[in-house]
């Protein structure tokens, strides 16, 4: 999912004027050089960030802040005596934004990418089917009910690792898609998890 974003952002640019073209290429920049994306967190000082971009402090200050207006960017901590900012990948907008150049890296990307239900008709898009007896199985096949796209994304994949004292534990399929699920999608696994008496666990 990693490769996809950072595609999105180049498509994004390059469908741009300079200026769009340089602040997608230095955020690119900037994600693949020092982003950690298990934890969601960009903590790197304004002095290393000018030398990775060649530009000076105060061009730094300015392309930051353009960055938080646009979302793709969230302040999660401001700088303090000794310790840098950290900020977070605002996901959803930069995906929002993106989007209208996903057709341009082609269909199986535009797919990828979408949240919205598969297109069953067609051959070359499978849906993932619901197997199995148990609780994971009744949430998955609730979760699939509300929105086949987004199960097929990101429910789908998680594998049941079974029950204990409570506890449902999925196992997802890299770190990125378990950061993912977390900020966006645990909410509701969890509210579904807790009317079959349980919580959830996700495991990388």
């Amino acid at each position: 999912m990693k490769y996809d974003v950072l595609t999105a952002l180049g498509a994004f640019g390059c469908a741009g004027d300079k200026h769009r073209q340089r602040i997608a290429l230095r955020l690119m920049t900037l994600l693949t050089a020092r982003y950690n994306w298990q934890e969601d967190s960009l903590t790197t000082g304004q002095r290393e960030i000018a030398a990775l971009w060649s530009v000076d402090q105060r061009t730094v200050k300015r392309e930051m802040a353009r960055l938080r207006e646009l979302g793709w960017l969230i302040l999660k901590r401001p700088a303090a005596r000794g310790r840098v900012a950290c900020y977070g990948l605002g996901l959803d907008a930069l995906l929002g934004q993106t989007e209208p150049c996903w057709a341009n890296v082609g269909p199986d990307f535009v797919v990828r990418m979408s949240s919205k239900p598969v297109d069953e008709s067609n051959p070359t898009v499978v849906p993932f089917p619901v197997m199995g007896e148990g609780a994971w199985a009744r949430i998955a096949t609730t979760l699939q009910a509300e929105d086949a796209g987004v199960f097929n994304a990101w429910f789908a994949p998680l594998v049941t690792l079974g029950e204990r004292d409570g506890v449902l534990r999925l196992k997802v399929p890299s770190r990125f898609h378990g950061s993912f699920v977390r900020t966006h999608h645990l909410s509701r696994l969890q509210a579904l998890a807790r009317h079959q008496g349980l919580d959830v666990d996700l495991v990388d």
